[in-house]
């Protein structure tokens, strides 16, 4: 029995250093590939702005810069909001073209994202719309402006008419975050309390060109141009870093956000998705409507979230939703109830 004991340490005690060689080499491996990726993820950002130009201009907002784009002309100015996680690529794609056809229409980059720098501090509904406020200033775009919001951009531009009410003359809400989805949304602090701590893994992941690896997945409907620059935006490092102090923003954003009470008779239109909705979403779309006495609801048949924005046939409702407000706010005509 002894012997048999003894026989059985020394062929582990063999099998140990075979094992530290195999342990070594897959450590090494694994540290060759993530070396690898580093050095390729940083090739690829520069080489992207080396051979892009940003379709705007930056100006200096505080400690950073943030960059937007405006075309067209006459009044009202409209201002974009993008949605969470998205750069002036997706409303410059569909949106923004059709707009600059009736008047002047901006979009632009919240700090962090896309063209724009990052900025110090937290990144909640007040930082974002002091943030705006200043560049509009900056780029001498004259208000007061109709505001469109998609998703949780649709928070920021209720937390910028609450603090800066002169300066807003209508609102768009399309498929818009409501104020209570903490509270009334019964999936949703679960989804959050999953995906906040994901944001902050990805920029680490990004760091070493995993994110870029996948890119092709995150194809979209926009235009090509648009398409190429949201696709090599978004795997940017300094884009995750933006979207995960962004969705560590997102409750107090929207507690900020109830402090608009009211916008008066100014022009509302509220878009709305219906396919895809999570439960209770569409109930507290139609409670946005409130917001205003001059307003409407605009239910968009199979359309998602996503493709009000990207989607060419269902950006048309949104497209045409913004003109309708900008018709409401220079006739003084209420809003057609639907």
């Amino acid at each position: 029995m002894h012997q048999h004991l003894s026989s059985l340490e020394q062929q582990k005690r063999r099998r140990w250093p075979k094992m530290r060689r195999v342990m070594k080499t897959i450590g090494l491996v694994f540290l060759g590939f993530l070396l690898v990726g580093f050095v390729y993820e940083q090739v690829a950002e520069q080489s992207y702005v080396k051979t892009h130009q940003a379709p705007g201009q930056r100006f200096q907002v505080g400690d950073h810069q943030l960059h937007m784009h405006c075309t067209g002309s006459g009044s009202p100015t409209v201002v974009l909001e993008a949605g969470l996680g998205e750069t002036s690529y997706s409303m410059a794609g569909w949106i923004a073209p059709a707009v600059a056809q009736v008047t002047r229409v901006c979009v632009y980059d919240r700090a962090g994202y896309g063209w724009s720098e990052a900025a110090s501090g937290s990144r909640d509904g007040n930082a974002v719309t002091t943030d705006l406020h200043t560049l509009l200033a900056q780029a001498q775009e004259k208000g007061p402006y109709i505001l469109a919001g998609h998703s949780t951009g649709g928070a920021y531009v209720r937390v910028f008419a609450a603090r800066y009410p002169e300066q807003v003359a209508g609102m768009i809400l399309l498929d818009a975050q409501p104020n209570e989805a903490f509270t009334r949304l019964p999936d949703y602090p679960a989804f959050y309390a999953v995906f906040r701590p994901v944001t902050k893994l990805l920029p680490y992941i990004a760091q070493v060109g995993i994110a870029r690896l996948f890119a092709f997945a995150a194809q979209t409907d926009l235009p090509a141009a648009e398409n190429e620059g949201a696709i090599a935006a978004g795997t940017t490092v300094h884009q995750y870093r933006a979207q995960r102090d962004e969705v560590a923003g997102i409750p107090a954003a929207l507690t900020q956000a109830q402090a608009l009470q009211s916008l008066g008779n100014k022009p509302l239109i509220v878009v709305t998705a219906p396919v895809g909705a999570q439960k209770g979403w569409l109930a507290l779309q139609a409670e946005m409507t409130k917001l205003s006495t001059n307003s409407v609801q605009r239910v968009i048949p199979n359309a998602t979230h996503t493709s009000l924005i990207k989607n060419q046939a269902d950006a048309v409702a949104s497209s045409q939703a913004i003109v309708d407000v900008v018709t409401a706010v220079r006739t003084a005509q209420p809003l057609g109830q639907e």
